[in-house]
């Protein structure tokens, strides 16, 4: 992308803002229709593509092949035969304990995002290089570049805080020849979420961000033992796992929890407000609406809206800001023709 006009500080006085819009999902439970993931897998073909995959096969009580979604290593080696079928990607590997995310969940959010730059663009969505995204938390998995690189092209910049994670992100990134598409950058001001991270004459499409959902341990592991009640593993004869998809301090939990994570982002971006044209992060607990939304309006957002997003039982959402004027938006519109 060419070299920004020197970025406005945020204006400290914002007009009225319009409330924020509340799109639901199209369909209860229903992936994105761009979601590859519809219906039931193929186990066949997934084990025929990594073999390793067949021994984690189970018989759930519906008669019916899946995994045993209580085993990480079954759910990393699912995720590994998932990423290798669908998008193409031939390694993908994370050290133990550390956040494994299910694929077509994190698929919706970057289908999703993907719309919301479409709904400014004459309905058509911008592809290719010209588009740049921050994924804020990339996380060792390093799962939206991936997904958002092969479907849509776009560029990325994966960061995160953590030594480890940007050490597998990289090498995921390498080993399957993407280090063109996918950046890997440390923010190493822990304190912050963006301050310090962008470099001043950048310029982002969108940024995206799953955040720490819990404010301590102790809530992240209530949570898991909940989702086991759920999906009725709770097994008193069986040791099962203390966080049923890993994670890392700074990937589950923070002090303050999703609430105050979000408000600090919301409060950061307006420092780099005319950097970004849409910023976005997941939201887990509806209950934190309220509080996101009178951050949003504190910070000066001009438009912002919930998405809904549902996967099987699982209703997530996510919600999408901008600090920029309708004229600064086609603008940018204008940049992704003169690239495409």
């Amino acid at each position: 992308m060419s070299a920004p006009r020197t970025p406005r500080p945020a204006r400290k006085k914002p007009g009225p803002q319009a409330p924020a819009k509340h799109v639901e999902p199209r369909e209860k439970a229903s992936l994105h229709p761009r979601n590859r993931h519809q219906g039931r897998y193929d186990f066949a073909a997934l084990i025929k593509s990594t073999p390793e995959l067949a021994k984690f096969v189970i018989i759930n009580p519906y008669g019916k092949e899946s995994i045993d979604f209580a085993s990480p290593e079954a759910v990393r080696v699912f995720n590994r035969a998932l990423l290798k079928a669908f998008y193409g990607i031939t390694h993908w590997d994370i050290p133990a304990d550390y956040l494994c995310p299910p694929v077509p969940g994190r698929a919706d959010y970057v289908h999703f995002l993907a719309d919301l730059l479409a709904s400014g663009n004459d309905g058509m969505i911008p592809r290719g290089a010209a588009v740049k995204v921050l994924d804020v938390g990339t996380g060792a998995n390093c799962v939206y570049p991936l997904i958002g690189h092969s479907d849509y092209r776009w560029q990325f910049v994966g960061s995160d805080i953590d030594t480890t994670a940007i050490a597998s992100a990289r090498t995921i990134v390498a080993a399957n020849g993407l280090n063109k598409a996918i950046q890997i950058r440390q923010q190493t001001e822990r304190k912050h979420i963006l301050l310090g991270l962008l470099e001043s004459t950048e310029q982002f499409d969108l940024t995206m961000c799953n955040p720490p959902f819990h404010a301590s341990l102790e809530e992240a592991t209530r949570g898991s033992s909940r989702k086991w009640r759920a999906l009725g593993k709770a097994d008193p004869k069986r040791k099962l796992p203390v966080l049923n998809f890993g994670g890392q301090a700074a990937e589950l939990w923070c002090e303050g929890g999703e609430a105050r994570f979000v408000t600090q982002l919301i409060s950061e971006s307006a420092r780099v407000g005319q950097q970004v044209l849409w910023f976005s992060t997941l939201v887990s607990k509806a209950s934190n609406l309220p509080a996101i939304q009178a951050a949003l309006k504190k910070a000066g957002a001009l438009h912002s809206q919930v998405v809904e997003m549902a996967q099987g039982q699982k209703q997530s959402r996510f919600v999408a800001w901008t600090f920029q004027t309708p004229e600064h938006q086609q603008a940018w519109r204008q940049r992704w023709v003169r690239k495409d």
